[in-house]
Protein backbone atom coordinates (compact mmCIF):
# COMPACT_ATOMS: atom_id res chain seq x y z
CA UNK A 1 0.00 0.00 0.00
CA UNK A 2 2.83 2.65 1.04
CA UNK A 3 3.87 2.57 -3.05
CA UNK A 4 1.03 3.69 -4.28
CA UNK A 5 0.02 6.35 -1.42
CA UNK A 6 3.54 8.03 -2.21
CA UNK A 7 2.61 7.90 -5.92
CA UNK A 8 -0.77 9.29 -5.60
CA UNK A 9 0.25 11.67 -2.93
CA UNK A 10 0.83 14.81 -4.96
CA UNK A 11 -2.21 14.55 -6.90
CA UNK A 12 -4.30 13.92 -3.58
CA UNK A 13 -2.83 16.24 -0.96
CA UNK A 14 -1.65 18.47 -3.50
CA UNK A 15 -4.83 20.40 -3.46
CA UNK A 16 -5.30 21.17 -0.18
CA UNK A 17 -1.53 22.17 0.56
CA UNK A 18 -2.21 24.94 -2.22
CA UNK A 19 -5.40 25.96 -0.85
CA UNK A 20 -4.15 26.13 2.22
CA UNK A 21 -0.73 28.40 1.64
CA UNK A 22 -2.95 30.20 -0.60
CA UNK A 23 -5.95 31.08 2.12
CA UNK A 24 -3.47 30.97 5.33
CA UNK A 25 0.25 30.54 4.94
CA UNK A 26 0.67 33.78 2.73
CA UNK A 27 -2.00 36.29 4.41
CA UNK A 28 -0.42 34.96 7.73
CA UNK A 29 3.36 36.32 6.04
CA UNK A 30 1.76 39.53 4.50
CA UNK A 31 0.17 40.30 8.00
CA UNK A 32 3.82 40.21 9.91
CA UNK A 33 5.44 42.05 6.82
CA UNK A 34 2.11 44.94 7.19
CA UNK A 35 2.76 45.45 10.44
CA UNK A 36 6.08 47.09 9.68
CA UNK A 37 4.26 49.39 7.66
CA UNK A 38 1.76 52.29 7.72
CA UNK A 39 -1.41 51.84 5.05
CA UNK A 40 -4.46 52.26 3.82
CA UNK A 41 -4.59 49.79 1.28
CA UNK A 42 -2.27 47.17 0.99
CA UNK A 43 -1.12 47.87 -2.52
CA UNK A 44 0.45 50.96 -1.57
CA UNK A 45 2.55 50.60 2.19
CA UNK A 46 5.20 52.60 3.79
CA UNK A 47 7.74 50.89 5.74
CA UNK A 48 8.27 52.41 9.42
CA UNK A 49 9.93 49.49 11.22
CA UNK A 50 8.95 48.90 14.73
CA UNK A 51 7.10 52.35 15.13
CA UNK A 52 3.98 50.51 14.78
CA UNK A 53 5.12 47.95 18.02
CA UNK A 54 6.38 50.74 20.01
CA UNK A 55 3.16 52.65 19.62
CA UNK A 56 1.16 49.11 20.88
CA UNK A 57 2.80 49.18 24.31
CA UNK A 58 2.30 52.88 24.82
CA UNK A 59 -1.96 52.48 23.78
CA UNK A 60 -3.57 52.19 26.93
CA UNK A 61 -6.65 51.02 25.05
CA UNK A 62 -4.82 48.07 23.92
CA UNK A 63 -3.59 47.33 27.63
CA UNK A 64 -7.52 47.84 29.39
CA UNK A 65 -8.44 44.92 26.41
CA UNK A 66 -5.69 42.89 27.36
CA UNK A 67 -6.47 42.80 31.40
CA UNK A 68 -9.89 42.95 30.78
CA UNK A 69 -9.81 39.90 28.17
CA UNK A 70 -7.01 37.91 30.37
CA UNK A 71 -9.66 38.35 33.71
CA UNK A 72 -12.44 37.13 31.42
CA UNK A 73 -10.83 34.44 30.05
CA UNK A 74 -9.71 32.89 33.70
CA UNK A 75 -13.64 33.24 34.56
CA UNK A 76 -14.93 31.76 31.48
CA UNK A 77 -12.15 28.96 31.46
CA UNK A 78 -13.16 27.85 35.26
CA UNK A 79 -16.75 27.56 35.05
CA UNK A 80 -17.04 26.14 31.58
CA UNK A 81 -14.77 23.14 32.86
CA UNK A 82 -15.90 22.77 35.91
CA UNK A 83 -19.41 22.59 35.16
CA UNK A 84 -19.00 20.49 32.02
CA UNK A 85 -17.35 17.90 33.87
CA UNK A 86 -19.58 18.27 36.08
CA UNK A 87 -22.76 17.80 33.91
CA UNK A 88 -20.86 14.90 31.88
CA UNK A 89 -20.40 13.16 35.15
CA UNK A 90 -23.71 13.17 36.00
CA UNK A 91 -24.96 12.01 32.59
CA UNK A 92 -22.77 9.12 32.43
CA UNK A 93 -24.11 7.46 36.04
CA UNK A 94 -27.21 6.17 33.67
CA UNK A 95 -29.62 8.91 34.42
CA UNK A 96 -33.30 8.47 33.00
CA UNK A 97 -33.21 10.72 29.02
CA UNK A 98 -29.46 11.28 29.58
CA UNK A 99 -29.31 11.67 25.78
CA UNK A 100 -32.00 14.05 25.68
CA UNK A 101 -29.68 16.34 27.94
CA UNK A 102 -26.70 16.01 26.20
CA UNK A 103 -29.11 16.92 22.81
CA UNK A 104 -30.47 20.42 25.06
CA UNK A 105 -26.95 21.31 26.31
CA UNK A 106 -25.20 20.89 22.79
CA UNK A 107 -27.89 22.97 21.00
CA UNK A 108 -26.43 26.26 22.04
CA UNK A 109 -23.23 25.82 20.03
CA UNK A 110 -25.28 25.68 17.12
CA UNK A 111 -25.55 29.36 17.68
CA UNK A 112 -23.80 31.49 15.67
CA UNK A 113 -22.02 34.58 17.95
CA UNK A 114 -23.82 37.49 16.13
CA UNK A 115 -26.94 35.88 16.58
CA UNK A 116 -26.14 34.26 19.95
CA UNK A 117 -25.06 38.06 21.53
CA UNK A 118 -28.29 39.93 20.23
CA UNK A 119 -31.00 37.54 21.49
CA UNK A 120 -29.14 37.70 25.03
CA UNK A 121 -28.60 41.43 25.11
CA UNK A 122 -32.84 41.56 24.50
CA UNK A 123 -32.92 38.96 28.04
CA UNK A 124 -30.17 41.04 29.73
CA UNK A 125 -31.80 44.69 29.29
CA UNK A 126 -35.70 42.73 30.13
CA UNK A 127 -34.03 41.59 33.25
CA UNK A 128 -31.89 45.09 34.00
CA UNK A 129 -35.12 47.91 32.86
CA UNK A 130 -36.50 46.78 35.99
CA UNK A 131 -33.24 48.23 37.77
CA UNK A 132 -33.37 51.31 35.40
CA UNK A 133 -30.32 49.99 34.25
CA UNK A 134 -28.61 48.07 31.23
CA UNK A 135 -25.99 46.56 30.15
CA UNK A 136 -24.69 48.86 28.24
CA UNK A 137 -24.31 51.15 31.11
CA UNK A 138 -22.44 49.68 33.70
CA UNK A 139 -19.30 47.62 33.03
CA UNK A 140 -19.55 45.05 35.72
CA UNK A 141 -23.16 43.97 34.08
CA UNK A 142 -21.22 43.90 30.39
CA UNK A 143 -18.77 41.89 32.19
CA UNK A 144 -20.80 38.97 33.71
CA UNK A 145 -22.81 39.14 30.62
CA UNK A 146 -20.13 38.07 28.38
CA UNK A 147 -19.39 35.58 31.03
CA UNK A 148 -23.06 33.94 30.86
CA UNK A 149 -23.39 33.68 26.86
CA UNK A 150 -20.18 32.36 26.55
CA UNK A 151 -20.60 29.39 29.08
CA UNK A 152 -24.35 29.08 27.77
CA UNK A 153 -22.99 28.79 24.34
CA UNK A 154 -19.65 26.38 25.46
CA UNK A 155 -20.87 24.28 28.18
CA UNK A 156 -22.57 21.61 25.99
CA UNK A 157 -19.43 21.22 23.60
CA UNK A 158 -17.02 20.58 26.30
CA UNK A 159 -19.18 18.28 28.13
CA UNK A 160 -19.37 15.96 25.10
CA UNK A 161 -15.34 16.06 25.21
CA UNK A 162 -15.91 15.42 28.61
CA UNK A 163 -18.38 12.40 28.29
CA UNK A 164 -15.89 10.70 25.64
CA UNK A 165 -12.98 11.09 28.21
CA UNK A 166 -15.12 9.16 30.90
CA UNK A 167 -16.66 6.47 28.88
CA UNK A 168 -12.97 5.78 27.68
CA UNK A 169 -11.82 4.67 31.42
CA UNK A 170 -11.47 1.11 32.06
CA UNK A 171 -14.57 -0.39 33.73
CA UNK A 172 -12.65 -2.84 35.83
CA UNK A 173 -10.30 0.09 37.28
CA UNK A 174 -13.20 1.26 38.35
CA UNK A 175 -14.50 -2.10 39.66
CA UNK A 176 -11.15 -2.71 41.42
CA UNK A 177 -10.90 0.95 43.37
CA UNK A 178 -15.09 -0.32 44.85
CA UNK A 179 -13.82 -3.85 46.06
CA UNK A 180 -10.41 -2.07 47.63
CA UNK A 181 -13.20 0.08 49.63
CA UNK A 182 -13.23 3.86 48.06
CA UNK A 183 -15.39 6.01 48.21
CA UNK A 184 -17.35 8.29 45.00
CA UNK A 185 -15.04 11.03 45.98
CA UNK A 186 -12.11 8.85 46.13
CA UNK A 187 -12.76 7.23 43.12
CA UNK A 188 -13.54 10.32 41.30
CA UNK A 189 -10.42 11.92 42.69
CA UNK A 190 -7.60 9.37 42.45
CA UNK A 191 -9.37 7.29 39.01
CA UNK A 192 -11.63 8.95 37.21
CA UNK A 193 -9.53 12.75 36.73
CA UNK A 194 -6.18 11.26 36.93
CA UNK A 195 -7.57 9.18 33.37
CA UNK A 196 -8.93 11.81 31.98
CA UNK A 197 -6.33 14.12 31.54
CA UNK A 198 -5.77 14.37 27.88
CA UNK A 199 -9.99 15.36 28.00
CA UNK A 200 -8.41 18.33 30.38
CA UNK A 201 -5.70 19.01 27.69
CA UNK A 202 -8.17 19.55 25.37
CA UNK A 203 -11.05 21.60 26.61
CA UNK A 204 -8.18 23.96 28.57
CA UNK A 205 -6.88 24.57 25.34
CA UNK A 206 -10.21 25.32 23.56
CA UNK A 207 -11.85 27.20 26.13
CA UNK A 208 -8.27 29.16 26.93
CA UNK A 209 -8.04 29.84 23.24
CA UNK A 210 -11.82 30.64 22.67
CA UNK A 211 -11.19 33.14 25.63
CA UNK A 212 -9.20 35.23 23.96
CA UNK A 213 -10.02 35.33 20.60
CA UNK A 214 -13.57 35.99 21.35
CA UNK A 215 -15.20 38.65 19.38
CA UNK A 216 -18.76 37.47 17.80
CA UNK A 217 -20.36 37.73 21.26
CA UNK A 218 -18.43 41.07 22.11
CA UNK A 219 -19.53 43.20 19.61
CA UNK A 220 -22.97 41.52 19.90
CA UNK A 221 -23.72 42.41 23.35
CA UNK A 222 -22.07 45.04 24.12
CA UNK A 223 -19.98 46.39 21.38
CA UNK A 224 -17.09 47.78 23.98
CA UNK A 225 -19.39 49.96 26.40
CA UNK A 226 -19.65 52.01 28.39
CA UNK A 227 -17.16 54.25 28.03
CA UNK A 228 -14.37 56.10 30.17
CA UNK A 229 -12.05 58.46 29.68
CA UNK A 230 -8.08 58.35 30.45
CA UNK A 231 -6.93 61.87 29.77
CA UNK A 232 -7.85 62.56 26.37
CA UNK A 233 -8.12 58.49 25.60
CA UNK A 234 -11.26 57.29 25.57
CA UNK A 235 -11.62 53.69 26.28
CA UNK A 236 -14.07 51.12 25.98
CA UNK A 237 -14.41 49.23 29.80
CA UNK A 238 -16.24 45.95 27.83
CA UNK A 239 -13.92 45.69 24.92
CA UNK A 240 -11.90 42.25 24.31
CA UNK A 241 -8.49 42.55 22.41
CA UNK A 242 -9.95 41.24 19.13
CA UNK A 243 -12.82 44.06 19.19
CA UNK A 244 -10.09 46.28 20.10
CA UNK A 245 -8.08 45.48 16.78
CA UNK A 246 -10.88 45.16 14.83
CA UNK A 247 -11.98 48.58 16.10
CA UNK A 248 -8.47 49.97 15.18
CA UNK A 249 -8.29 49.08 11.78
CA UNK A 250 -11.78 49.76 10.38
CA UNK A 251 -12.13 53.11 12.59
CA UNK A 252 -12.14 56.34 11.36
CA UNK A 253 -8.93 56.76 10.99
CA UNK A 254 -7.82 54.20 8.15
CA UNK A 255 -3.99 55.17 8.25
CA UNK A 256 -3.29 53.63 11.51
CA UNK A 257 -4.20 49.67 9.86
CA UNK A 258 -0.43 48.99 10.45
CA UNK A 259 -0.86 49.89 14.06
CA UNK A 260 -3.50 47.52 14.07
CA UNK A 261 -2.08 44.76 12.43
CA UNK A 262 1.18 45.59 14.71
CA UNK A 263 -1.71 44.28 17.53
CA UNK A 264 -2.90 41.58 15.95
CA UNK A 265 0.74 39.75 15.80
CA UNK A 266 1.70 40.80 19.34
CA UNK A 267 -1.92 39.36 20.13
CA UNK A 268 -1.27 36.37 18.45
CA UNK A 269 2.13 36.08 20.00
CA UNK A 270 0.72 35.98 23.28
CA UNK A 271 -2.10 33.35 22.63
CA UNK A 272 0.18 30.96 20.98
CA UNK A 273 2.56 31.24 23.61
CA UNK A 274 -0.51 30.64 26.34
CA UNK A 275 -1.74 27.85 24.52
CA UNK A 276 1.73 25.90 24.21
CA UNK A 277 2.31 26.36 27.72
CA UNK A 278 -0.93 24.97 28.67
CA UNK A 279 -0.55 22.00 26.30
CA UNK A 280 3.03 21.68 27.86
CA UNK A 281 1.81 21.91 31.05
CA UNK A 282 -1.39 19.63 31.18
CA UNK A 283 0.45 17.11 29.05
CA UNK A 284 3.49 16.54 31.17
CA UNK A 285 0.41 15.69 33.66
CA UNK A 286 -0.95 12.95 31.10
CA UNK A 287 2.75 11.33 31.50
CA UNK A 288 3.13 11.33 35.25
CA UNK A 289 -0.67 9.52 35.43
Amino acid sequence: MKKPIKHWFPLFMGPTIICFVIGFVWPFIQGIYLSFCQFRVTSKVQWVGLANYVKVFQDPTFFHAFWYTALYTIVSVVLINVFAFAIAYILTKGIKGSNLFRTVFFMPNLIGGIVLGHIWSMIFDGILSKFDTSILLETKYGFWGLVIVMCWQQIGYMMILYIAGLQAIPEDMLEAAEIDGATGMQKLFKVTIPNMMSSFTICLFLSLSNGFKLFDQNIALTAGQPFIWKGATQIKTTEMLALNIYTEFYGSNTAARGFAQAKAVVFFIFVAALGLLQLKFTREKEVQQ
